[in-house]
Parts: structure tokens; sequence; C-alpha cells
């Protein structure tokens, strides 16, 4: 079995912020020397007929533009700043909830990628045996920065227990967690809808087509507490609760941005359609392709999560702007990862 620190140079760390590298890290080492009971039981997702939850969300409306998608002055993925048009299109006003995912689960009895577990030989999936698990966020006693030692591949995790099969039910108002991009594009057919590219999230984040950065200064820190669930304190050691909330906020607990959506910044990372490429060069955005790119996860599929969550902080990992993005592993969801959803305008006719 490869040692811990072999993984590691083998993946090449360029930033102590590459959250979704570790974790993959953490799961390989968790399952290989626990020896873990595998999962070998593979349940497809159901065939969906027809749309059947989109009239339960609120939507709203966004005429579509042309921004300035990016951010110069932060993370090197994040450049080069360019122009980004989208056609209007409608988005839901807050993340899914649990409460709404359950709808779609007793509609369809569909099982989540963290209630299947993997086999070793399914396509896309990490190479072992992993049991019905997810990624849970865990404060250690003693921080380890380079491994990320504040995650755990709990079994039993999912999104209806979030913390472990012994830990309490999801709270119906949160935003559901625990889903992996394959989830999430199931929940959006079922609900007549599909995932925001990049750019139609980055659109709807900024809440203005002027190009406001939304990265506040650390003179801002108590206006940000009251408009977004991000971690206050040493992170991943203390966190102060100066928002209100430790772990997960109920959706639209804070005030919308101006375009009247909830919680895009903070909360739940979301996932986006878009493949990850390590920055917005054509160059790099071709290399992604449709399975994505991340220097730091060779051959691994990744897609582009956004807006940050409960655990982005001043002291780690500032990611709680419209401009943020990072790779996730399509094999795993996590504790801070969920999704909302987008439908195209609706075609007017001129008469």
């Amino acid at each position: 079995m490869m040692r811990e620190l072999d993984l590691i140079e083998h993946v090449g760390f360029d930033s102590i912020c590459m959250e979704a590298v570790r974790m993959r890290i953490a799961l390989v080492i968790l399952c290989a020397t626990s020896l873990l009971m595998a999962c070998t039981r593979t349940v497809e997702a159901p065939a969906v007929s027809e749309p059947s939850g989109a009239a339960e969300l609120e939507w709203v409306s966004l005429a579509g533009g042309c921004f300035q998608m990016g951010e110069a002055r932060a993370y090197p993925e994040e450049r080069p700043v360019h122009k980004a048009c989208v056609e209007p299109f409608m988005m839901a006003q807050t993340e899914i909830t649990t409460a709404q995912f359950a709808d779609f689960v007793s509609a369809t009895d569909y099982v989540t990628r963290a209630e299947r577990g993997w086999t070793a030989d399914e396509a896309d999936g990490p190479g072992l045996d992993v049991p019905p698990s997810s990624a849970v966020f865990d404060p250690p006693e003693r921080v380890n920065l380079q491994i990320a030692n504040w995650w755990r591949l709990e079994e039993g995790a999912s999104w209806r227990q979030p913390a472990g099969a012994q830990a309490e039910r999801a709270s119906p108002d949160a935003p559901v967690v625990h889903i992996t991009l394959a989830d999430a594009e199931a929940y959006a057919a079922w609900a007549g809808g599909r995932l925001p590219t990049e750019a139609e999230w980055e659109y709807a984040a900024r809440g203005s087509v002027s190009g406001e950065v939304m990265s506040w200064e650390e003179t801002e820190a108590a206006a940000l507490s009251l408009r977004a669930n991000t971690w206050q304190g040493i992170f991943p050691v203390s966190d102060t609760e100066d928002d209100g909330f430790s772990g997960l906020a109920p959706v639209a607990s804070y005030p919308p941005n101006r375009f009247g959506l909830y919680d895009m910044i903070g909360n739940v990372w979301e996932w986006t359609s878009t493949p990850y490429a390590p920055s917005h060069s054509e160059t790099a955005r071709a290399r992604a392709w449709d399975s994505g790119w991340d220097p730091s996860q060779p051959g691994v599929p990744v897609g582009t999560v956004k807006g940050g969550s409960y655990l982005c902080a001043t002291s780690y990992c500032y990611r709680f702007r419209a401009a943020a993005r990072q790779a996730q592993d399509l094999a795993f969801g996590t504790s801070h990862i969920g999704f909302r959803i987008v439908q195209n305008a609706p075609h007017v006719t001129e008469k």
C-alpha cells in the first residue's frame, strides 16, 4: 500500500487550499488501511418520465447579458478576467433543500451515490471498494494542513443523516448535502430543469452585470456575518458562530442579493454543469474537455463548484466570493456541497 507521504507527493500540492484533492487522498487511505466492507449492490437510477417537482420551487427570472467573469486579485484559477455572456434563464431562489430532495426520492426511489458506495471495478470511481458512506467534516485535535485531517469517511453518512448513521436526521429546510454531480443532475431532470453553467452561476451570484466583486475586506467582516454563512474564527479549530450558525444554516437565513437569490455565497458549495479547468484560459478549458482537468488530481474527473461554504474563512480559504471556484471529484459528495437548479427562460414569440 502506498504510504500517505507518497500519495501526497504523487499528487503534488500547489496550494494549501485544495480540499477536494486532499479529500480523495483521505478516502483512498482510509479505505485501503481499514479494509472497510465493500458495497456490492449497484442500484440503477430510475427512469424519469416527466417533470414533476419544479412547481414547488420558487424561481427568479434573470435577464441575462454580458459581464466580466473571473477575478485577477485572488486565486490563479479565477484568472483571466474575461467577457462572458449568458442567455435569459430562471434560477431556483434557494439551494435545493433536504425536504425538496426527499420529495424527489419519494417519487422516484432514487438512491444517491453516498447510499450506494462504489465497487472497485465501476467506471469513473476511485478504484476501490467503498461502502455506503461520504466525507464528513470533523474538527481535529491537532491540525495538519498538508492532509486536511478535518475530513473523515463516515459510513452511513448521506443526505438523510449528514453526520452518519448514528447521527440525527437532516433538517428539512437545510440545503441537501452529500450529493454528487450525477445525483444533482438526476434531481434537476425530474424537476424539469438543469444545473447552471459556471458562467450562469457567477452572473447570478454577482447580483448585477456591473462586474461587482463580492470580496469583502476584513474591515467589512461585521457586514459579512450578516450576509452569508461562513466560518468565523480560526479554521478548523474554532468557529465563533458570529453569523448565528455553526454548520449548515436553513436556506434563506440571510438577506438575498440584488437579484433576489439567497445563499449564493457561503452555506454550501454548489455544483455547476461546467467541467473544471485550472483557469479561464482557452487552453485550459480546451484541455478540460468534458471530464474536467485539475493538475493536482491527474486522471480524476472533476467538476466545478462555486460559492464557498460554511467552512470558508478569511484565515484559511478565502473563497466565499462570486468568482471563487474549486475542483470537485465527481465520484464523491461531501457534507458541505449542495446545488440549485435553473431553467431556460420561456420562449416568447413576438406578434
